[in-house]
């Protein structure tokens, strides 16, 4: 079985975005997001919730559209239609089986790509099984936080660490449910 592995940017505070959903502040250039990019390639699966597919809009992303050529999208909202859907891109009910159902017959483990809120249900159902955090050296105060509202206490092992003199640290931690 794939696991899911939530890769996200965070600040040190543990949000996701500031306030208005502002990412302003994080690193977006150098080599912990070469990194990043370069990683992304090892993925043919990412799942997202509709905050997260519409956020791609203010980036040039067209509704319908992968936000992410190279993977199959599967995008969890009850809410969201297209007319033009891309064949690279499947909308779903939040329901556990379908999830359950990716790790199985993905080809790859399944880049969990935000948001905070899907984030939360997912760790809530035990099913983030590797948490892969590109920490950037920035306090926001407020935002979108990593696990939406979601509140319990986790054990996390952390599994590889490495900082970049872009001033990003990437922490591999595995959940320890």
């Amino acid at each position: 079985m794939k696991k899911i592995i939530y890769y996200v940017a965070t600040s040190i505070d543990g949000f996701i975005a500031g306030p208005d959903d502002d990412i302003s502040g994080f690193i977006a250039a150098g080599d912990g997001v070469n990194k990043y990019l370069e990683d992304l390639k090892d993925f043919t699966t990412v799942i997202m919730g509709r905050k997260t597919y519409e956020f791609g809009y203010k980036y040039g992303l067209k509704p319908g559209q992968p936000a992410y050529p190279h993977m199959q999208h599967y995008i969890f909202s009850e809410t969201l239609k297209f007319e033009n859907q891309s064949d690279q891109l499947t909308l779903c009910d939040l329901d556990l089986d379908i999830i359950k159902e990716l790790k199985e017959a993905s080809e790859t483990d399944i880049y969990l790509c935000g948001g905070g809120q899907f984030a939360g249900w997912l760790l809530k159902n035990e099913l983030i099984d590797v948490l892969k955090i590109k920490m950037n050296p920035l306090v926001l105060g407020d935002g979108i936080p990593l696990f939406g509202t979601y509140k319990k206490t986790l054990k996390l092992k952390l599994t590889e660490s490495k900082a970049y003199n872009d001033g990003l640290t990437i922490n591999n931690y595995d959940i320890l449910y």
